[in-house]
């Protein structure tokens, strides 16, 4: 069953109850990095292995995305400003114990190359809360694999 989520803003990133973020340099610059977040939202499924199908709704001002396992989310995109920050918050979603939650992607050049910042911003009943922060190590991986294969496509 959908629920819908409690509607937070871009400084939900900053002050949430749960906040994971994880970070690393890629080879791609930011312009390309970013046009891959934010305008190529379908092709996230080619690079994010977590992610089954991604689609922009509302002329992108909204995305509409899919998980293995089965977990839907309908999102609000917060912030889309080249080549430095996509952010977008989760307004429905099918997964349990979630009050509200947000995600930024951070970009900053590094040499020729980008560093990603991607921040997970959550809150929810106390044994979510208490799940994501076990989750961390599988988040972090999930992150760094997804980034390593987004970098060799924009190689490619």
């Amino acid at each position: 069953m959908a629920h819908r989520l409690r509607p937070v803003g871009i400084d939900f990133v900053e002050t949430a109850p749960v906040r994971l973020v994880f970070a690393r340099e890629v080879a791609a610059p930011p312009e390309a990095v970013f046009g891959a977040l934010a305008e190529d939202v379908a092709g996230w499924s080619e690079w994010f292995s977590a992610v089954r199908s991604a689609r922009p709704t509302g002329d992108g001002a909204g995305r509409e995305v899919r998980l293995l396992g089965g977990t839907r989310f309908e999102e609000t995109v917060l912030v889309a400003k080249s080549p430095e920050t996509y952010a977008y918050r989760v307004d429905v979603t099918n997964a349990p114990g979630i009050r509200a939650l947000a995600e930024e992607w951070r970009l900053t050049p590094v040499g020729g190359g980008t560093r990603v910042q991607w921040t997970f911003a959550a809150d929810g009943a106390a044994p979510f809360r208490a799940v994501l922060r076990l989750a961390r190590p599988g988040l972090g991986r999930a992150f760094r694999d997804a980034v390593t294969a987004l970098d060799r496509r924009l190689a490619g």
